[in-house]
């Protein structure tokens, strides 16, 4: 694979920002300076002589590696000058510093002589102006030093003392780096560095960005301060706690300067002058660069590899064809989580830059055992040595490895192994825990990881004919379409969608193991009874039925359904055993892939796909308890046996375990996993629930405030939506799930509907569209609106409410089109609480205004045998309760049109249709294109009024060949259409009341 840039060197010239990639005297070529140009941050090389002179103090810092390139949240104002809004204001590039010092790494793991490093911290640089730039720069350089002359920044006394001043731009193809000083797995204590409790704290470029850019809420400011109360939420997430620079001779910035950057947000900010955008949008902008700084730094959750592809496992080695396939274009892309912000970089050619990072967790740890241990009862001797290589997850200080026990003082009968885990978080279906739930219509599943578990002789690295194992199991989500609401500690499920449409997402989600694993056994941790049986019984009937399917060729997949609260009730998790009693026979028909000098000699045959309701805790133990028992395989057939050895407890492969376990925990969860003082210690006590019953309510509370908006992050980084997220976000204060598509949602719902109202054969169906429509029928304003179906035929117009949980009908309005008397369409604010209601533009619809008649019917599904008719009410009185109360009404018209001798006149009832927005954050390849839509066969859409006024078109061209009174009218005769407010702004605004103003106010405080 051609080399990747081991250091990049940041400076700001004129044009835009230069980056200068470092490579290891291995790679032979040159590399090229790069060039981020400001305002539309294009990437291209350039020409060494546009280098900038940084022989001055701070004009430049170096980074170990680029995360991406990424567009700051815009919102289009309106979609007609969308052509020049597509980057108008800054970008921000994402540079990976992964360590306090600027020139050290630090390592997690190191599988075949290759090092695994972990990112530990990310700078923002923006790319609005070389004197943003300039700054941010300066500010970056001034942080990096300051650690390096601070006395206290170090605990380790070993560590390198290499000049840390800021390197010369090379002017010439002199641009490598020596890999002693970076690659050299000899050197450990170089990279082994690691933040004390008492060190100095970075000063990430972020915040200088965020002192300029955008504000906070008020409690916002709280929760991203360091006197606020997120200190200990983060602590609860294991993110690292931020401190304060100390003041440092030479440092030239204030103390209001080195204070953290949600204090000092300020309310406004000077942008450049051809800057378009939603002023929603660029509020959220100083969230967005905090969120995106602890994703991808101090969460530590991210990790990256010069040398080794740690997105593919062993099994799933893929050899590349030629030496020359850089390694982007290796890695598995479910696990490339950078892949869409480095998407710029990857199409300017310049693969040296393009550094993929996983998210997930490495971890790896040292062990000794003894093919014949000593038998003696004297004072007991751990005969197993670690060396941690992992970071810290639980917010202690990580010490750096004991020295390692010398070849000449083990036993001849003694041997060296490094077990390693790797977790692998996919990209797919990403997310959090209550807002990412389930399957997806394309059969991803939330909470997918893939964990390996490598067992290799110390000495791999220079026998190549060591055996080295892997052994993969895989969790995820089940894959049924259901939510559950964050607002609960304990939630019911709510299953969603049809039978069929579930079993098509199951199918293909099985479809896609099979062909990257191979077998499959299905491990059901869920409660049989209680408020996780129903999903558990679906999920159980849905395998059943594809096993059933399948042909005689396809192997069947085995489901094993153990209720882990059942049998491990009064915290007996020891019970774990009887799983594996259940499942041994089947993890060593399944087996471990074997590689001999990097060449598979034998290769697991299937894997255990396990998941309880989040697939978190209760996975967590059995999966620790799955892998103990394949290791113990594994040594045994090196010859080992562990139940023979003096250390019983194993506390080295506990803690790797529990480490992993946690660090799945937190990305999904926001905290450390439950259970895992028995993950550690194999033993469980009060204590340990007391903590479980802490970390639920810290999930309650996360689940409640800090997910939605990491959500939304995480979807606008991975490039599942668009920049209107923020504008969403804004205004709802909530995040959709884009589990299935809602094009293809509406679509369906358009044909069900179809068949099922539409009873007379002979009319003509026309089209069919989906709407918000008031709640409540037959009014204009309402507190709430839901979508609904409206099918036009040649003879009726039909208003269709469903239940788009359970894809069903739940009521149908029919209108024969000769009762339609007037069709008005206008602006249509349903609300004022945010810029996108008050939205004049956008905001629009048509009321439908008619005369009810015998052959208008309305019809409401009872889920039961018969179901409910009857002609419409006047307004107020509602849909019949039942046939009887039918009759009654009529008896009661009847009676009082005979005492009063005048024919009783039916008031003329209306439809109100508010349109959709024609854009939406979700992805859609079908309006990528949008600004190309002057080339040919680029997608084009309806804007929201184009949408009302060919609609209302189209009923009054069929109104009028119905009604024999507009027989022969011309259309502008016909005088059906008029144009004219609905709602407009003002008499919105008037109609909004204080208590609904005050609410969103405080849900802008809380979530925003």
């Amino acid at each position: 694979m051609p080399g990747l840039a081991r250091k990049v060197i940041i400076c700001a010239a004129v044009d835009g920002l230069v980056l200068q990639p470092l490579v290891s005297k291995k790679e032979q070529r040159s590399s090229p300076l790069v060039g981020i140009k400001y305002g539309d941050a294009s990437v291209s090389t350039i020409s060494r002589d546009a280098s900038p002179d940084i022989s001055g103090p701070n004009s430049s810092f170096e980074a170990f590696g680029i995360v991406g390139s990424s567009a700051p949240p815009f919102v289009h104002s309106s979609p007609q000058i969308t052509d020049s809004l597509v980057c108008t204001l800054s970008s921000y590039v994402t540079d990976a510093e992964t360590d306090k010092f600027p020139r050290r790494l630090q390592q997690v793991a190191q599988i075949r002589g290759l090092p695994i490093y972990v990112v530990t911290e990310v700078a923002l640089t923006p790319c609005s102006s070389q004197q943003d730039a300039g700054e941010a720069i300066t500010k970056t350089a001034i942080a990096l030093n300051a650690r390096t002359l601070d006395p206290t920044s170090s605990d380790d006394d070993d560590s390198s003392s290499e000049d840390e001043s800021v390197p010369e731009l090379p002017n010439s193809s002199g641009d490598e780096v020596g890999d002693d000083a970076i690659d050299t797995p000899a050197s450990e204590p170089q990279w082994s560095t690691a933040m004390s409790p008492n060190a100095t704290a970075r000063s990430s470029i972020a915040e200088d960005v965020i002192n300029r850019r955008g504000s906070y809420g008020r409690f916002a400011q709280s929760w991203f301060s360091r006197s606020g109360w997120t200190m200990e939420q983060k602590r609860n997430m294991g993110l690292s706690p931020e401190q304060a620079i100390t003041d440092q001779p030479g440092l030239e910035n204030t103390p209001e300067e080195r204070s953290d950057a949600g204090t000092n947000v300020p309310r406004k900010f000077s942008l450049p002058t051809d800057a378009v955008g939603s002023e929603a949008a660029m509020s959220l902008l100083p969230k967005l660069l905090r969120t995106a700084q602890i994703l991808f730094g101090s969460s530590r959750t991210f990790y990256y590899s010069y040398d080794y592809d740690i997105t593919r496992s062993l099994a799933n080695e893929k050899v590349p064809a030629t030496s020359l396939v850089p390694l982007h274009n290796h890695v598995d892309p479910m696990y490339f989580w950078n892949r869409h912000i480095m998407q710029p970089f990857v199409d300017a050619g310049l693969d040296s830059l393009a550094l993929p990072l996983m998210q997930g967790f490495v971890g790896q740890k040292s062990f000794v055992v003894d093919s014949h241990p000593p038998q003696d009862d004297e004072g007991v001797k751990d005969s197993v040595e670690l060396s941690d290589f992992s970071s810290s997850r639980s917010g202690s200080n990580p010490v750096s490895p004991p020295p390692e026990k010398a070849t000449a003082d083990m036993r001849p009968s003694e041997k060296k192994f490094d077990i390693t885990v790797i977790s692998r978080r996919s990209t797919k279906r990403a997310g959090l825990r209550y807002l990412r739930r389930g399957i997806d219509e394309q059969g991803n599943v939330a909470n997918s990881v893939e964990s390996e578990q490598i067992l290799s002789p110390a000495n791999a690295t220079w026998d190549p004919m060591a055996k080295v194992y892997s052994f993969v199991q895989i969790r995820g989500s089940f894959p049924l379409f259901f939510s559950q609401t964050p607002y609960s500690l304990k939630p019911t499920p709510v299953l969603q969608h049809s039978p069929d449409a579930n079993f098509a997402a199951l199918k293909k989600h099985f479809d896609g193991l099979r062909e990257r694993y191979g077998s499959l056994q299905i491990v059901d941790l869920v409660e049989k009874h209680g408020v996780e049986a129903p999903i558990g019984e679906r999920y159980e009937k849905a395998v059943q039925r594809l096993n059933e399917e399948v042909g005689l060729d396809v192997e069947k997949l085995a489901f094993e359904w153990f209720d882990f609260h059942a049998v491990c009730r009064g915290m007996k998790f020891e019970n774990v055993s009887f799983l594996l009693q259940i499942l041994g026979s089947t993890l060593e028909k399944l087996g471990s892939t074997v590689i001999v000098d990097d060449k598979v000699v034998a290769k697991q045959t299937g894997v255990l796909r396990t998941n309880c309701m989040d697939c978190l805790d209760r996975t967590n133990v059995c999966q620790s308890s799955f892998a103990k028992h394949m290791l113990d395989l594994q040594l045994k057939q090196e010859g080992f046996d562990m139940a023979t050895q003096r250390d019983q407890e194993n506390a080295w492969f506990n803690t790797l375990w529990a480490d992993n376990g946690d660090a799945i925990s937190k990305q999904y969860a926001s905290t450390g996993a439950m259970k895992g003082d028995y993950t550690r210690t194999r033993k469980r006590n009060y204590r340990g629930a007391l903590t479980d019953a802490g970390l639920s309510l810290t999930r309650l509370f996360n689940g409640m405030f800090n997910d939605f908006f990491l959500q939304i992050t995480i979807d606008f980084l991975l490039g599942n939506v668009t920049s209107l997220v923020f504008e969403e976000f804004e205004t709802n204060m909530m995040t959709k799930d884009p589990a299935m598509s809602m094009r293809n949602m509406r679509q369906q719902a358009i044909d069900l509907c179809q068949k099922r109202v539409v009873a007379d054969e002979a009319e003509e169906f026309i089209g069919g569209w989906t709407f918000l429509t008031p709640t409540v029928p037959d009014t204009v304003r309402a507190a709430s609106f839901e979508e609904a179906v409206l099918l036009l035929t040649d003879a009726a117009l039909y208003l269709c409410r469903f239940d788009w949980n359970l894809d069903k009908i739940s009521s149908f309005e029919r209108v024969d089109l000769a009762h339609i008397q007037k069709i008005k369409f206008g602006t249509y604010i349903t609300s004022t609480i945010s810029v996108t209601h008050t939205d004049e533009l956008h905001n629009v619809g048509l009321v439908i205004e008619y005369k009810p008649g015998s052959t208008d019917i309305v019809r409401v599904n009872t889920r039961s045998i018969s179901s409910m008719s009857s002609p419409p009410k006047p307004r107020g009185s509602g849909v019949a309760d039942s046939n009887q109360g039918t009759n009654v009404t009529t008896m009661a018209q009847g009676i009082a049109g005979f005492l009063t001798r005048r024919p009783q006149t039916i008031p003329p009832r209306k439809i109100a249709l508010k349109a959709l927005y024609s854009q939406t954050s979700v992805t859609d390849p079908a309006t990528a294109n949008r600004n190309k839509r002057d080339k040919p066969g680029a997608t084009t859409r309806l804007t929201e009024i184009q949408q009302v006024v060919v609609i209302a078109a189209e009923i009054e061209r069929l109104a009028m060949a119905t009604q024999p009174r507009l027989a022969g009218t011309k259309l502008e005769d016909a005088n059906l259409i008029e144009k004219g407010d609905i709602i407009s702004l003002a008499e919105a605004r008037r109609n909004t009341g204080l208590l609904e103003q005050l609410g969103h106010s405080i849900k802008k405080l809380v979530w925003a």
